[in-house]
């Protein structure tokens, strides 16, 4: 989609939250709230995306660092939406395509429903067109306005809306799209004239409609999507609501997750099928799991982490930046770090790798069908040849392996 761009507004600062890290930074489900849009962007077919940064720019640009398809807009005082658009005006000037409008900080957005909204935008051919959702409690959405032939006739921000409007249940969670030209020729008429004197984005709005061009809107954005991050409360509840997604699309592609709600996958994790996930099982980073697996209960696995088929991790067993091959068993009050276990391995209970040293993390490699007794400590750098069986409480290190094995 070469004519069409997206403006991502992120600068914005949420006392709410009572944070020092950029708002669109803090994260659901493992990654950054941000990401979810740039990411529900590009699954919508729009590479090239303006990002409006301000409060935190530092560490929301080096977040993305590397993506050569993102450019950084600066918005130096916080003067509104409306004016946050503005900051792209040199860029997109000469731009005769359409430009969504979307906030970094609605990490519930999904590509099907930006799909949606570009196809309307495009059969009817509007200056501008609107995602809408229904929710039975508005408060703190900009309210839709209609005629009574269902015209748009504008938005309303929540903390001007008089006792009728607040009650319209149509609301604005901020998904636009719009001719590019008529977008900017607008913003450059919006004043200020509103409680917090900012430049709203919904102000342009009226003025095209004033103006005679054609507006509409289509009920594309569920309940349940439409809530934007505030507050450190609406944080855990987007939370709560990604994590179900996540575990509802890993169940269709056939795992058994055994009790949802004690159950916590990182958005980044990918696992098998026929793989069992116990509960109290806890999941964070890019971790990958095999077919036929048996995870948890209570166990934790970290950032870096591949399991490969047939493995069975038990209760307490933690992994972190390691690759458990084929039919690798750890079944209880384990640790394995930056570690490869080799094929059939079985690590008795509370057996660990001592992967620090206090000044680096060393490795420790374990050959294939090798017995790793209860109470064992391997003392990393160290190899473990095939076949070894280390003795029970043994503290093995590079020097004394042979006098540990049995």
């Amino acid at each position: 989609m070469a004519d069409k761009v997206a403006i991502i507004l992120a600068a914005g600062v949420s006392s709410r939250m009572n944070t020092k890290i950029a708002k669109v930074l803090h994260e659901v489900c493992g990654r950054p709230m941000l990401a979810y849009v740039v990411d529900a962007c590009r699954s919508a077919g729009i590479e090239k995306l303006y990002i409006i940064v301000g409060f935190g720019k530092e560490q929301v640009i080096e977040k993305f660092n590397g993506d050569e398809n993102i450019v950084w807009i600066e918005q130096t005082e916080q003067k509104g939406t409306g004016h946050a658009v503005m900051c792209c005006k040199d860029q997109l000037a000469d731009f005769d395509g359409d430009t969504l409008i979307l906030c970094g900080d609605g990490p519930l957005i999904r590509p099907q429903t930006l799909k949606t909204l570009i196809e309307k935008h495009q059969s009817e051919m509007p200056a501008a067109t609107l995602a809408t959702a229904i929710l039975d409690d508005p408060k703190g959405y900009g309210r839709i306005l209609r005629d009574s032939y269902g015209n748009i006739q504008g938005i309303i921000e929540d903390g001007d809306c008089n006792p009728q409007q607040k009650a319209i249940k149509e609301v604005n969670p901020s998904y636009y799209c719009f001719k590019n030209k008529v977008l900017f020729e607008t913003l450059d008429k919006i004043t200020p004239d509103n409680v917090k004197n900012e430049y709203y984005l919904t102000d342009a709005l009226h003025l095209i409609i004033e103006a005679g061009h054609k507006v509409v809107a289509v009920t594309a954005v569920a309940a349940a999507d439409a809530m934007g991050v505030n507050s450190r409360e609406q944080l855990s509840e987007a939370g709560k609501i990604m994590q179900g997604r996540i575990q509802d699309k890993l169940m269709k592609t056939g795992v058994t997750i055994v009790d949802p709600p004690n159950t916590w996958i990182d958005a980044r994790a990918k696992i098998g099928q026929d793989t069992i996930i116990e509960p109290f099982t806890y999941i964070h980073g890019v971790v990958t799991i095999g077919n036929n697996c048996r995870i948890g209960p209570f166990a934790y696995l970290r950032e870096g982490t591949v399991i490969e088929n047939d493995v069975v991790l038990g209760v307490f067993t933690e992994v972190k930046n390691s690759t458990l091959c084929d039919s690798v068993r750890a079944r209880h009050h384990s640790y394995i770090g930056d570690a490869k276990i080799g094929k059939g391995v079985d690590v008795g209970a509370g057996a660990i790798t001592a992967n620090y040293d206090g000044k680096q993390i060393n490795t420790t490699q374990i050959g294939d069908d090798s017995y790793i007794e209860p109470g064992s400590i391997l003392v990393a750098p160290i190899q473990i040849p095939a076949g070894s069986h280390i003795k029970p409480g043994s503290v093995v290190n590079a020097e004394n392996i042979e006098e540990c094995k049995k």
